[in-house]
This record gives structure tokens, sequence and C-alpha cells, in this order.
């Protein structure tokens, strides 16, 4: 008592503090019986797993090969002038799509002309010097009949006769080749397609020996695709082209944009490559398309779909829903007492975001896509409505 006598009164408010903490600590930690203690805390762990699931069905699926293509005109000129000459008329805009004979340009047509000219009038000459010749053959073959000129005077006659034929011919051919070179001065499209830029301006001279022409025509209707494929792809993609062409048909190839989003053109396969790329592994395939409406673009990198077959009512889940493990390829599916199972499958061809199964799995198996990560074999899964 002398002790708390001593004290002041904060220090005795302080000293009944600590007794009392001292008090409970004992109690709470040493004298409760284990009813009192509190109950742990529940395990998030335990309880079922929230899980998305989706019926395994039987539908057709599209077996397709993609692939990066890049699409090539079927035909690509430069248009060149044959003969040289004052370029005097352009008959094209740039951009034009334009069929095989168009007029295009004119080159200045007058010295050629003149050689024309020139080489009728020697055909002209020749042939009167032919008709001249003819005729005193004539008249020698009847003086020799009546004996009135020597033999070899008639044979000098008919050798004459050939050689001015000879001439003849000579100077017709000189005057075609003149009529021709008249006709180049009109350069014309030698295919129908489509024109670049102009390269050549009214009014310069140009020669037949100029690299760079005129123009570029490019076919673009129709126009080919030209993709290729990997090994291990070949065996299957020869047996569906060798099963189409025995029934006179063509495998279908789709080709679509970059972003694969919007389907550009539809075609058709045309061939194979008679070799495999030692470099790459890969083979080349080429597929032609109509082109009608100029969605495709020469040079235009594009993705292509090769259908090679149809496979009807096989089993189909979807591609997420697939995981990858050391038991090898499994889903998990919720049974009927709301447990998840876990099942190796064999996949078949994919399509998309869906693949075939032909192992493993039963038509209208619930498969898990969502929630996958906490699941184990046989633990509680609680199915989620959409």
């Amino acid at each position: 008592m002398a002790f708390l006598s001593r004290l002041t009164r904060p220090q005795r408010w302080l000293l009944a503090a600590v007794i009392l903490i001292a008090i409970f600590s004992l109690w709470f930690f040493v004298l409760r019986t284990p009813e009192e203690k509190l109950p742990p805390p529940p395990n998030p762990w335990a309880g079922p797993v929230p899980v998305r699931v989706v019926p395994a069905v039987r539908e057709d699926l599209q077996v397709r090969v993609k692939a990066i293509g890049t699409v090539v005109p079927l035909n690509t000129v430069v248009v060149r002038s044959r003969v040289n000459g004052i370029l005097v008329g352009v008959h094209f805009e740039e951009g034009q799509f334009v069929t095989a004979g168009t007029l295009l340009a004119e080159v200045d047509p007058a010295p050629y002309q003149v050689r024309l000219a020139q080489a009728e009038g020697t055909v002209q000459q020749t042939r009167a010097q032919l008709k001249n010749a003819e005729d005193d053959l004539l008249l020698y073959q009847r003086l020799f009949s009546q004996n009135s000129i020597p033999k070899q005077q008639l044979d000098k006659q008919e050798a004459l006769v050939e050689q001015l034929k000879g001439t003849l011919k000579n100077h017709q051919a000189l005057m075609e080749d003149a009529r021709l070179q008249l006709s180049y001065t009109r350069i014309e499209a030698p295919i129908t397609g489509r024109l670049g830029l102009r390269r050549v301006d009214l009014g310069n001279l140009i020669n037949s020996n100029d690299s760079q022409g005129l123009v570029t025509i490019t076919q673009t209707q129709p126009i080919s695709v030209s993709f290729t494929i990997p090994e291990n792809q070949l065996v299957a993609v020869r047996r569906a082209y060798t099963e189409a062409q025995a029934v006179n048909k063509k495998l279908v190839v789709e080709a679509w944009d970059r972003s694969e989003q919007a389907q550009l053109a539809e075609g058709e396969l045309t061939t194979l490559d008679n070799q495999i790329d030692l470099t790459t592994g890969t083979l080349r395939l080429k597929a032609e398309f109509s082109n009608a409406d100029d969605s495709l673009f020469p040079n235009q990198f594009v993705n292509t779909r090769l259908q090679l077959e149809t496979l009807s009512g096989t089993l189909i889940i979807p591609t997420d829903a697939v995981q990858y493990g050391s038991s090898g390829t499994y889903v998990y599916i919720v049974d009927e007492q709301k447990r998840a199972r876990m099942r190796v499958i064999s996949l078949g061809p994919m399509e998309g975001d869906r693949i075939a199964v032909s192992e493993g799995l039963q038509e209208g198996d619930l498969i898990v896509i969502e929630g996958v990560d906490r699941l184990r074999d046989g633990r509680p899964a609680l199915v989620l409505e959409e």
C-alpha cells in the first residue's frame, strides 16, 4: 500500500491497464478451452470452381490449308515501239483498262510512207521488166519452132525471165517489209489489261531498243495468287488435288485480307510446282481468280485458304478447350455429379476456332472452355449460365 501511495494518479491508471492486459493475455493464450477458440477462416480453394462449358457437337468441318500468298499477274507487258521516230500521238490515259488491239500511241509515219512508196515503185518497175521478158520469150519460142533462132538464144531468154521473177519476189518482200514498218508506227495494246504510268511524253524521239518503253500493261482479269505450303502438308494437298482432277473439278482457294477479317475473292487451284524448295522446305502453288471487281491488286499480299475436303458429321469442340500436358492432349468435362473429369483425346483437322476430335469424347459431353486453370480431376465444378 505504501508503494501505491507514492504513485501519482496517472501512474496508477497505467499500472491498472498493464495488469488488465496481462490477465486477458493469460486467459486467451493459456486458460481458454479449444471450444472457445475462433474457427479457422474458410479455404477459398476448397469449393466448387466456376466454369463455362459448351457441348461437343457433330457438324460439317471444312478442312483448309492456310498460307500467305502474293498476287501475281498472268501477263505483264512493257509496251515498246518497234520503229524509231517522233512520238506524234498518245491515245491513252494512265490507269485505263484497255483490250488487246487498242491504239495506244503513234510514231511519225512520214518516213515509212516514203519507203513504202519507193518499194512499190521498184516492184512496179520489176513487174514491167518481167512482162516484157515473158513476151520476148513467147516470140523466141515461136521463132525457135521455125528454126529461125538458135537454141542458145532461147535458153538465154528463159534464164532472164526466171531471174526477173526472183527479183520481183525480192522487191515484193521489201515492199511488204516497208508496209509492215509503216504499220508499226501505230502502237497497239498486245494484251488486255490495265495501263500503268506513262513513261514518254508527246514529241519525244523514241527508239525500238528503248528498254523503258512507253507504258506497262498488267493483266488483272483473270489474275493469279502464288503461295507456299510446308512439306508436311504436301501429301494431303496432292491427294485432294488428284482426286479433284479425277472428277474434273478444281480445289477452291479463298483470298483474305491481311487481318483475315474480309474475304477478297474466291478462285481455283491451277497448279503445283514440280519440286520442293530445299532452302525453305516448302512447295509453291498457284491459284487463279477471275477478279472481275479488281479486288486483287498485283504484288498484293493476301492470306489464302485452300479447301481440301469437307468432313461431314464430325465431332467438333472449341480449340480454346484443348490442353497439352505430359499425358498428351486432353480436355476437362463436367459429369452428371458436377465434377470435372480429365479426358485424353485425339485431334483431327482444325478450322478457325473449331477442331475435330477423333477419339476420347462423345456427342453432348460438356467441355470446359473457361476456368480450366483451377481444375483438377474429380474437383467439384460450378457451371455458370450464359
